[in-house]
């Protein structure tokens, strides 16, 4: 889909997108974007002969003839997003809308080796993209990809989350913890060459951010952090409206800050972490303990950050969403009382889209680019 690399292309793509099933005229886009309506006219155009955009009907204008209305056609275009995590695999298909249209779950031990995860990764990707072939979204006939796989034409590529840290630029992971083999492979010039589509190769608290940038009005555009709080804990970190990487792409280690200098033995070397605290608590049945603890952290973030929200998710989270909503709140409160008798405190909330959220995360790795959100 060479066509949705313009700039200017993408920036009418994602005006079309926010306008939904409504649609939006081209003097409108024009008006939006800052280009010529001749310009406007050309891309509408290029759009609609390539199947992205459609008539929509027509408008009533305050002089001449009503003008066409333009939309987004979902089925164009389509991403996988895939949430590697260390115990279970999750697998999505989604349209230009952000919409799933197929989805693959299973259990995954990430220290089985790179030949088993990376099967095991293939294998959901293949049914999923062969699923849409077979159901005639793709319109004509697939094209074929590594290995003699018919993929859709539609098929934009594959975004893949995980534990980090890893090299967001080069999809080359590192040290991931508690699973030292990883250090060093190469796994989005792995994937791509099995799947023969492009990957792009993202923490998973970073693509889980991402999603929350483009997908939900009353964040979008602001500064949030995302914990995320599974079998690890980490952050995204969005920084007015973009997400915040680090310059090595290392940005959002939240769970290996040291709250307890003689704390237990973390599995990344240290004492004291607090994924190490949170789990434990978790782990014993604690939750309001770890939701305290949890909100600790939190609170050093929000000093660092004077960030305007904090969001809440992982499977930890989704067992008991409440009392880590209410526990992290808490703390927040307290300090900003310390901090700034005055100030409100930073609002927390559950993340929207619940274990799901990830894999959706993912797929826009794929999917912002085209729109101009970036990633």
């Amino acid at each position: 889909m060479a066509l949705v690399r313009s700039h200017n292309t993408a920036l009418v793509l994602g005006l079309l997108r926010d306008a939904g099933p409504e649609g939006i005229s081209r003097l409108e886009l024009a008006e939006r974007t800052g280009l010529t309506p001749q310009a406007v006219s050309k891309i509408s155009a290029r759009l609609r002969e390539a199947g992205l955009a459609a008539e929509a009907g027509r408008r009533a204008s305050t002089g001449g003839k009503p003008r066409t209305v333009l939309r987004l056609v979902p089925a164009a275009g389509h991403a996988v997003g895939v949430h590697l995590d260390r115990d279970e695999l999750r697998v999505v298909l989604v349209d230009l809308d952000g919409t799933v249209v197929g989805e693959r779950r299973g259990a995954l031990d990430l220290g089985a080796g790179a030949e088993a995860v990376l099967g095991a990764v293939c294998a959901a990707v293949r049914e999923l993209a062969g699923e849409l072939a077979d159901a005639g979204r793709a319109g004509a006939a697939g094209l074929t990809g590594a290995g003699g796989v018919a993929w859709a034409r539609t098929l934009l590529g594959v975004g893949v989350a995980l534990p980090g840290p890893l090299d967001h630029t080069r999809g080359v992971l590192h040290r991931v913890t508690g699973f030292p083999e990883w250090d060093g492979f190469p796994l989005r010039d792995a994937l791509a060459g099995r799947l023969g589509v492009p990957v792009v190769v993202d923490k998973d608290t970073n693509a889980a951010a991402l999603g929350l940038a483009t997908g939900a009005p009353d964040v979008a555009g602001g500064s949030f952090a995302y914990l995320h709080l599974g079998t690890g804990l980490g952050a995204g970190l969005v920084i007015d409206g973009g997400v915040h990487r680090g310059a090595r792409t290392g940005a959002g280690e939240f769970g290996h800050q040291v709250l307890q200098l003689d704390g237990p033995l973390c599995e990344c070397g240290n004492r004291g972490c607090v994924e190490v605290l949170c789990l434990g608590a978790a782990a014993r049945g604690e939750t309001g303990e770890a939701a305290r603890v949890l909100g600790v952290a939190a609170g050093n973030l929000v000093g660092l950050l004077d960030i305007d929200v904090v969001l809440l998710g992982g499977r930890a989270v989704a067992e008991a969403p409440e009392v880590y909503v209410r526990g992290v709140a808490e703390t927040l409160a307290a300090r900003a009382r310390r901090v700034a008798p005055r100030g409100e405190p930073v609002p927390v909330r559950a993340a929207p889209r619940g274990e799901r959220l990830v894999a959706e995360g993912a797929a826009q790795l794929l999917l912002a680019p085209v729109f101009g959100r970036g990633r």
